[in-house]
């Protein structure tokens, strides 16, 4: 399910570099972060639902690669956003 766009705008508004971004990798890592989350909570209650664990999957490999990208580029606002997001202790 997608995340409604009031969620995601807000999402949007607290980890942009700047006024239009809507695609740095900082954004993406917020948003894959909330559905990883979102899915997360969903497994809780349907167990038995293997094709939505597939795809959360493939969104928790996007972030870790995406994650990497920018520990590669940026390793300040990698260290500022895995602090802000909770991941990666």
């Amino acid at each position: 399910m997608p995340l409604p766009r009031d969620s995601k705008a807000s999402l949007i508004g607290r980890f942009k570099v700047h006024a239009k971004d809507t695609g740095s990798p900082e954004v993406q890592i917020a948003l894959l972060s909330e559905r990883i989350s979102y899915l997360n909570e969903h497994f809780h209650v349907h167990r038995k639902d293997h094709a939505s664990r597939r795809g959360l999957l493939a969104m928790v490999g996007k972030r870790r690669r995406l994650l990497e990208y920018l520990k590669r580029q940026n390793p300040e606002s990698y260290h500022q956003l895995i602090e802000k997001l909770g991941i990666r202790k």
